[in-house]
Order: structure tokens, then sequence, then C-alpha cells
């Protein structure tokens, strides 16, 4: 059996026990958290789609920990100007373990 679910703003796959890097999320890690903006649930074929989403399902998840992504570099220069610009920025993830899906 697996869901699609919405977490902060993006669409996941979910399986029990699959671990996931969603964006980073209130609460410590250890702490268990709900979601219940479930999209599309699958049991063994049967399919069911919510319109927006599917009443009564949600997903149970547990918190691993909060990190870092890697760092993605900017560079801009334009071309005999004399102008450079090097930005960085590094995405704020936490991981979270799938305990048990609920339909």
């Amino acid at each position: 059996m697996y869901v699609i679910v919405e977490i902060a703003g993006q669409q996941f796959k979910a399986e029990k026990g699959r671990k996931l890097y969603v964006n980073r999320l209130e609460g410590a890690e250890g702490a268990p958290v709900s979601f219940d903006r479930v999209l599309l649930t699958d049991n063994d074929g049967q399919v069911k789609v919510g319109a927006p989403v599917v009443q009564g399902a949600r997903v149970e998840a547990k918190i691993l920990k909060h990190l870092k992504d890697d760092k993605v570099l900017v560079f801009k220069k334009k071309r005999r100007k004399g102008y450079q610009k090097l930005n960085g920025h590094r995405q704020c993830l936490t991981q979270v373990e799938i305990v048990n899906l609920v339909a």
C-alpha cells in the first residue's frame, strides 16, 4: 500500500517504513507528526483519488533528524564589465520515517 501525500507544499509517495527528506518541519527529533492532506491511496490495485483530498486518510510519521542539504552555488558574471557575484544556499531539511498509513 502507498499514498501520495502533500507535506509542506510538496507531494511525496509514502509507504510504511520509508524515509523522506522534506522541508524543515516544526517539532523535536523523535516527535510524532501526522499529515492529513492525502491526495491518492493505492491498496493493492484499489485506487482512491481525492477531490482534493481523500476523506479520513492520514499519514503518521516520526521526525528522525533535522539537517541541511548540500550547498548550491550560484555564480553570475557579465563579461567585460568587471561584474562577478557568487552566492551560496543550503536548504534546511527534516528527515521523517513513515510509521503508519491510515486509509
